[in-house]
């Protein structure tokens, strides 16, 4: 008896350390998961990033500052991206600026006569706890979305340079917040005059 009782109590004890191990690495594993999920939309892609630097180096060109790189724009600027690539609410009259019913915010469609406006100021109180308007300038590609390309693309909009450049209606706004999101087909910057709450 006493010689099997000893292999039965090492199998008990090789499947607590089996059971702990495991549940040990399931929590890492959650913990990670966790983690990464949040922070999609505080980091930027190599591409994202890139698109950044080129509006800076081209604001620099200007003598025009920096604009503070912004967790909260990003977020906002990256889930747009995401929502415009997977439920298209650029359909019809509805412009880049719309937004789906898809997710937890105001949907609405933005049309050129731009009585939609405040659907779009309003986001980035709506996704994040940023207390300023946002402001946005969007672009669509045939293929994927690069930095260059949507840097070109504004070069050749006069009313989306503006905004990049603080020209016109926008010559009075001192940006403090800029999100960058590119997400597939899609391309999109978000700007501020509120600093970000950190």
């Amino acid at each position: 008896m006493r010689v099997n009782a000893l292999p039965k109590r090492n199998t008990i004890i090789f499947s607590l350390v089996v059971e702990r191990t495991f549940m040990r690495s399931f929590l890492l594993f959650l913990g990670a998961l966790i983690i990464s999920t949040n922070a999609w939309a505080q980091s930027l892609s190599t591409e994202e990033q890139k698109l950044y630097d080129l509006i800076m180096e081209e604001r620099a060109l200007e003598g025009l500052p920096n604009i503070p790189l912004s967790k909260s724009l990003t977020m906002v600027a990256q889930t747009h991206a995401r929502d415009l690539e997977n439920h298209q609410p650029d359909a019809g009259e509805c412009n880049l600026h719309s937004w789906s019913d898809q997710g937890d915010w105001t949907p609405c469609c933005y049309t050129p006569d731009h009585a939609q406006a405040q659907c779009m100021w309003d986001k980035p109180r709506e996704i994040t706890d940023y207390t300023g308007n946002g402001f946005e300038i969007s672009y669509w590609s045939s293929r994927r979305a690069s930095a260059e390309e949507a840097l070109d693309s504004w070069r050749g909009s006069s009313g989306h340079y503006a905004v990049i450049m603080n020209q016109g209606t926008w010559d009075d706004n001192q940006w403090q917040a800029m999100g960058i999101g590119l997400y597939g087909t899609y391309g999109v910057v978000w700007f501020g005059t509120a600093k970000d709450v950190e």
